[in-house]
């Protein structure tokens, strides 16, 4: 049995979503399981008190999202669109310098695969923690995907 390679979804995502190009979005880990991604210190982007504006974070962290979902269901793309559903986002601290976004996918992709393989259109949340240089965590995001299985 061969394997497909897993393609670079850094570029993959600069490539097909255009806001990741033109926030400078920088893909440091992906993998099936986790995707770190930064968003680098531009003044065109900061708000009234000098960080990141909210829309630029929100971008960064549901990229990331995005970004853990293609690594972790390449291999169904296929058959089935990934889609977001729902997001919501928890300011907690004021973000200045670059911002790096972790997201983990919440559950375990087989059983995503699972339902999508017995005609269902499988739900899942994928976390993501946004932190600034210091390591303290700015905001949270949780993004609910979805796989719609194509008609």
């Amino acid at each position: 049995m061969t394997t497909q390679p897993q393609p670079d979804i850094g570029e993959l995502m600069r490539a097909s979503v255009p806001m990741a190009r033109t926030l400078n979005l920088e893909y440091l880990e992906t993998s099936p399981e986790r995707v770190v991604v930064s968003l680098p210190d531009q003044s065109e982007y900061h708000n009234h008190v000098g960080g990141p504006h909210a829309g630029a974070m929100f971008t960064l962290a549901e990229s990331a999202t995005g970004a853990v979902t293609l690594a972790a269901f390449a291999d169904q793309l296929s058959r089935a669109v990934p889609l977001p559903v729902r997001a919501e986002m928890d300011f907690k601290k004021i973000a200045k310098g670059v911002v790096t976004a972790t997201a983990e996918l919440g559950r375990p992709a087989a059983e995503v695969v699972a339902e999508l393989d017995r005609g269902e259109r499988p739900e899942f949340p994928v976390r993501v923690a946004l932190r600034r240089p210091d390591g303290a965590v700015t905001s949270e995001m949780t993004v609910v995907w979805t796989l719609r299985p194509n008609d």
